[in-house]
């Protein structure tokens, strides 16, 4: 685990509740987004709470180029404002997930398990506030995306833009749980995404889904 914020009280503060629990390691801090990348690429950790607003290298373009340089952690965004435009860019450049700075101990490190685990931490309510706001502003050649999926995998990906879970997935098909984990492995393998929020994000670029 790795600490990014340019306030030693906040990292402070996440450093106390990480040392309670046994199965959570604080392998590091940074303050800044150049120091997270180098950090990074020395210790290698599974997961990163990353601030985006900070001096030399800020959180959002620190996102970027640990996604690019292929990094396998997962990045939890740390902000101050709901949903505000540095949360979209930080989502939009790989993140896995946000949480308020304020957030309760239990539920960092419920976040920081989720994230652990491959998943993406957004409920349906913020993963559809998200990707209405990425529906305005298209990726370029978006189209081109969804070529790879079968007409499954794409029924299953317009099922994942409106939150479902695995579960609820495997309900609403008439699938098994672990049929759901291979299609939907094969549609992060196929779009070239790390997680299924990008997938989604990826869904609404092309026009495969749109806002309600």
């Amino acid at each position: 685990m790795l600490v990014v914020d340019d306030q030693p009280l906040v990292r402070s503060g996440f450093r106390m509740v990480l040392e309670e629990r046994p199965d959570l390691e604080l392998a590091g801090e940074a303050s800044d987004g150049a120091h997270a990348l180098e950090l990074t690429r020395e210790l290698d950790p599974d997961v990163i709470l990353m601030d985006v607003r900070m001096p030399n290298l800020d959180g959002v373009e620190a996102t970027r180029q640990l996604v690019e340089s292929g990094t396998r952690a997962r990045i939890l965004v740390l902000t101050t404002f709901d949903l505000d435009e540095y949360v979209y860019a930080a989502i939009r450049a790989g993140a896995s997930g946000f949480l308020l700075k304020d957030v309760e101990p239990a539920e960092l490190v419920d976040a920081i398990r989720v994230v652990a685990a491959g998943n993406s931490l957004f409920g349906p309510a913020a993963t559809e506030r998200l990707v209405a706001r990425f529906a305005q502003q298209p990726a370029p050649d978006a189209g081109h995306a969804l070529d790879e999926l079968t007409d499954r995998e794409k029924e299953i990906l317009t099922l994942l833009a409106s939150g479902l879970s695995n579960a609820e997935l495997a309900e609403t098909l008439f699938l098994s749980e672990t049929t759901v984990k291979t299609h939907v492995s094969a549609i992060l393998r196929k779009l070239r995404v790390r997680d299924r929020v990008q997938a989604v994000i990826a869904a609404y670029d092309a026009g495969l889904v749109s806002p309600r």
